[in-house]
């Protein structure tokens, strides 16, 4: 029989229990906890499979209370894990080359398949390195996934900051691919990720600033593009991979060239009945006034330059895989009502994005230019 879904705490609704083909694998999801790692949990859970989570068991400790927690710290705290077999292991948390090498390599011989979360920062043409006219085509540097990645002068570093992040997760690959060899892996390599219980606030902060009304002050054209990856429809991606056994490497995005700034906007609109107006700001504008640059503006980037847009990523690979991503409007919806469920003074404290202050400045700043 199957049963219905019911509301948690955190906005989302629980999707039904379903009938499953596949048999009921035994998963180690080192994390689980955070963002991208719960949605993970909780659609394996749903197909019937058994879920241990590793972790240091400080973040959301009583999110999943029936699961076994193995609790250490990936910095030579693996002991947790040794003389334990699962079918496959997922790794949303590896960041540092050195402790993704650890990890693998003790669980090589404990697991037939590792799923590796990287990013699609790894890829040398998201530097800076292209001009505008690169934009006009299909054929981009990075739509294949031979393309160059990025690299590092010193690969001692463990500092993980915005200019190591790509060069850091492609060590982490690395590292990965040699201790459990390319049949046994899969790397995921996804753009933005948004949905329900995004601590970032980086795709929430659109929906929510215009839900609040007034002039909004919106950066470049309307027909920019952009590029998300909802988290729920990766965790179903990476449960597809474990079931089906498959291996590679894959683009977590949206179609290329699908949605835009202008259409993000609208559904913004549409979906908080809001009254806001739009005032959009060119790139020239962004760039003098340091808005990108200083995280202000998330989501959208210019067309060239260090803070370019993400929004050329081919994911074909994926779909022909058959990864499935939902309306970006039903992202936006669902992020509304899981933000409806914070405390006030978080919701008051919004992680990114312009402070009424800064965007009440802004405007006033391009008004001005404009007169």
């Amino acid at each position: 029989m199957l049963m219905t879904g019911c509301v948690r705490s955190d906005g989302e609704a629980d999707a039904p229990a379903v009938a499953h083909q596949y048999r009921p694998l035994k998963i180690l999801i080192l994390g689980g906890t955070g963002f991208i790692g719960p949605h993970m949990v909780r659609e394996a859970l749903r197909r019937g499979h058994q879920v241990s989570l590793f972790n240091r068991g400080r973040t959301n400790r009583n999110l999943f209370p029936d699961l076994e927690l193995l609790v250490g710290d990936r910095d030579n705290g693996l002991d947790a894990l040794v003389g334990h077999k699962w079918d496959a292991v997922v790794d949303n948390s590896g960041y540092v080359p050195r402790h993704v090498a650890d990890s693998a390599t003790l669980l090589s011989s404990a697991v037939s398949h590792y799923i590796f979360v990287s990013t699609v920062g790894v890829y040398a043409a998201m530097s800076g390195n292209l001009t505008a006219a690169d934009y006009h085509g299909v054929d981009m540097p990075n739509t294949e996934y031979d393309s160059p990645l990025v690299t590092m002068p010193d690969e001692t570093v463990e500092e993980v900051i915005t200019e190591t992040y790509g060069p850091l997760k492609v060590l982490c690959e690395r590292a990965a691919t040699e201790a459990m060899g390319e049949d046994r892996i899969t790397i995921l390599r996804p753009t933005w990720v948004a949905g329900p219980g995004d601590k970032s606030d980086r795709f929430t902060y659109w929906p929510v600033r215009v839900s609040r009304g007034g002039e909004v002050l919106v950066p470049g054209e309307p027909t920019d593009r952009i590029q998300i990856v909802d988290a729920r429809d990766m965790a179903t991606f990476v449960v597809d991979s474990l079931e089906q056994k498959i291996t590679g490497i894959y683009n977590m995005v949206n179609p290329t060239g699908t949605y835009s700034m202008g259409q993000y906007m609208e559904d913004s609109l549409a979906v908080t009945a809001s009254d806001a107006s739009l005032t959009w700001v060119d790139a020239a504008f962004v760039e003098a006034q340091g808005l990108h640059a200083g995280g202000e503006i998330p989501i959208w980037g210019p067309l060239s330059g260090d803070t370019r847009s993400d929004a050329i990523v081919n994911g074909d690979r994926s779909f022909a895989k058959g990864m499935k991503t939902r309306p970006e409007r039903e992202t936006i919806r669902d992020i509304l009502v899981w933000w409806k469920t914070l405390p006030e003074d978080r919701r008051n404290n919004m992680r990114a994005g312009l402070s009424a202050e800064r965007e009440a400045e802004m405007l006033a700043a391009w008004h001005e230019q404009q007169a």
